[in-house]
């Protein structure tokens, strides 16, 4: 397996490129738009910079790993001669089933189709291919040329060959692969998940205030990062998406999202992305400012 291939160009597509890219593979970085494209190639240039600062990496390093992607803007192009694919679009539904059934009518025979889904089924992802056994899912963590974790998702009829394929290609990637089984928020997001959003009912229902909230779970639970800086990072959207998912998944009033997250989301408030979420960052991208919404 040498030819991969990444849909989307985004904060996670470009760091699956990245880490794939680093590790000597021939990647494929597949986008509709040159400017995210663009946008994507700049944000690896930056972070093998930080590399090179840390003396963790050389330039020539950078190098070979900068010339070792290729961009495209046609699907069919980009996939042509992949021997792994893996699709990091925006967290909806409709939009990846779409992607995988043009994956699946383009790539070769022998291909395995992956999804970076943090919550969709990736049984429903692999009903519109002709090649169920070939779909799984590869869940990396952001930062993903940082974090180690990759959650491993078998769809109901993904194969073993399949599987231990994709475990084994990911410590070759210096990750950790974690094998779970495909139910809605996986692993890390169904704990993860209504953890956030109990964190925004207690600012909701007035408990206590931002940082208080972050700060008892980071001093007293000994999180890196409190819950509502993590959901800004990762996108209060995104949340959003993945809380619905498994509220529909399961039925369960517990998944159900908080009026205030909706509220947020609604109004473009989506954390370090638009500016704006549980603080500000207007002046920087990190957590120092809580936003005038709760002051």
């Amino acid at each position: 397996m040498k030819n991969i291939t990444v849909i989307g160009a985004g904060t996670m597509g470009n760091g699956i490129a990245h880490t794939f890219a680093q590790s000597g593979f021939n990647v494929s970085l597949v986008d509709i738009s040159q400017e995210n494209i663009d946008r994507g190639l700049g944000t690896i240039s930056k972070n093998l910079d930080r590399m090179i600062a840390k003396e963790k990496i050389t330039e020539a390093d950078k190098n070979e790993t900068l010339s070792n992607i290729s961009t495209f803007t046609d699907l069919k192009s980009g996939v042509e001669k992949a021997d792994l694919i893996v699709e990091a679009a925006t967290e909806n539904v409709d939009l990846k089933l779409k992607i995988f059934g043009q994956m699946d009518e383009f790539a070769p025979a022998d291909c395995i189709l992956s999804t970076n889904t943090s919550s969709i089924s990736i049984t429903q992802i692999a009903s519109v291919t002709k090649r169920p056994e070939k779909v799984i899912g590869m869940h990396f963590m952001n930062p993903v040329p940082i974090m180690k974790l990759v959650e491993i998702i078998r769809g109901y009829s993904t194969s073993d060959e399949v599987t231990t394929t994709i475990m084994e290609l990911s410590k070759q990637l210096g990750k950790t692969p974690t094998e779970v089984n495909d139910y809605p928020g996986f692993v890390a997001n169904r704990i993860l998940m209504p953890m956030i959003n109990e964190a925004i009912e207690t600012l909701y229902n007035g408990v206590a205030g931002v940082e208080e909230i972050d700060t008892v779970m980071k001093l007293g639970m000994a999180h890196p990062m409190g819950p509502l800086q993590l959901a800004d990072f990762i996108g209060l959207d995104v949340c959003l998406s993945i809380l619905n998912v498994m509220h529909d998944g399961f039925k369960n009033p517990k998944y159900a999202p908080c009026p205030l997250l909706v509220n947020m989301v609604m109004a473009g408030k989506k954390g370090v992305k638009s500016g704006e979420g549980f603080y500000d960052y207007s002046e920087s991208r990190k957590a120092e400012k809580v936003s005038a919404s709760f002051k």
